[in-house]
């Protein structure tokens, strides 16, 4: 077990942000106003995590506030992981997501679909639906080279705030264009809510045109 500290991983995950001129602005912006919950785990494959992590998400639910305009993100670490294939990590990610779905006691999200093929899905926990972002030092995406195996909960009301907000294209455009100018080109999986089902895009991995995901609701 590595002997890794919560503010050295903070700082970390800072500079990655901040000091690297991250291209998405708007994690930018929850970092340099603060605006996240960074928690730090062993392993993302140990059944022991899934309860206490099953509840810091609710405590993160419980206190965000969806009264205001200011975004916050949820921000897991996990310090014992490290994969040295994209496979490796994507296989990861579902197992944990698998596991926290069939631990969950809530009703999925109405808001959005529950089936993983769907345009409208969305992978929804303890009641709320959230857009998962899958980070990696192995990550053929720069910008998701984050240095420590990583899963990002994004609520999907976030993205529906900026629609309502009428910014959501402006940022949208913005994020691209400064993937585009650090890579050479966007993710080519990228799709807008509601065009393709988004599970393509938790990975971070260019997957195949007749990639299936392997997540399954409960009956």
């Amino acid at each position: 077990m590595k002997e890794v500290k919560i503010n050295t991983v903070e700082s970390d995950f800072k500079h990655f942000i901040i000091g690297e001129n991250h291209p998405c602005v708007m994690a930018s912006t929850i970092f340099k106003m603060e605006n996240y919950h960074l928690k730090l785990y062993d392993d993302m494959l140990s059944k022991d995590a899934v309860q206490p992590i099953l509840n810091d998400i609710q405590n993160y639910i419980d206190h965000y506030d969806f009264d205001s305009n200011q975004f916050e993100s949820l921000i897991m670490c996990f310090k014992n992981n490290e994969f040295e294939t994209e496979l490796e990590f994507e296989k990861a990610l579902w197992t944990f997501l698998q596991r926290l779905h069939d631990h969950d006691n809530a009703n999925w999200d109405p808001t959005v679909s529950d089936d993983p093929n769907n345009p409208d899905f969305s992978f929804s926990i303890n009641g709320k639906a959230f857009f998962i972002i899958g980070m990696h030092p192995k990550s053929s995406r720069m910008s998701r080279q984050a240095p420590y195996c990583t899963v990002v909960f994004n609520l999907h009301w976030q993205f529906e705030k900026l629609r309502t907000m009428g910014v959501y294209d402006k940022v949208k455009k913005r994020i691209r264009k400064r993937d585009k100018e650090l890579q050479g080109t966007i993710n080519p999986v990228l799709r807008d809510f509601g065009t393709d089902s988004e599970t393509k895009q938790y990975s971070g991995r260019a997957v195949e045109s007749n990639w299936k995901c392997p997540f399954h609701t409960q009956n």
